[in-house]
């Protein structure tokens, strides 16, 4: 179990700290719901959290094999709906991974991907298409 806090600081901004380590992030509403856009907006760390979780599973199951997946990226394209309620719609991911395409584990690592929990997380009616990039 961890504990995450956060505080309404004014402005549409708050302050998150992370229990176990003491980190701090800000989040600022967006422009395009009065915010400054200052900083990510909690809909943006759904989207961070995809693809970081993606990554971060893919890497425990290439190291489990001693695969080396370092400078592999993950791009995340967040999409909110036009009409309300106000919602993610879609999170469109691209994964490079600097490995060949007709690398031996190759289906492993993208399974790995989909098995994430945020993935796992997340409502069925948001779109969340994956692409994968071998570009060793």
């Amino acid at each position: 179990m961890v504990t995450l806090a956060s505080v309404y600081e004014g402005g549409l901004r708050c302050r998150a700290t992370h229990g176990p380590s003491g980190t701090t992030l800000v989040t600022d509403a967006p422009v395009d719901n009065h915010g400054k856009g200052e900083s990510f907006s909690p809909t943006d760390l759904v989207a961070t959290a995809l693809g970081a979780c993606m990554m971060t599973i893919m890497g425990i199951v290439a190291e489990r094999h001693g695969i080396d997946l370092a400078g592999a990226t993950v791009e995340t394209v967040k999409e909110m709906t036009k009409e309300p309620p106000r919602r993610i719609a879609s999170l469109r991911t691209r994964i490079t991974i600097p490995l060949p395409p007709d690398h031996p584990h190759r289906t492993t690592l993208e399974q790995a991907a989909h098995t994430c929990p945020v993935h796992k997380s997340l409502h069925p009616d948001i779109d969340v298409p994956v692409e994968f990039v071998w570009a060793g």
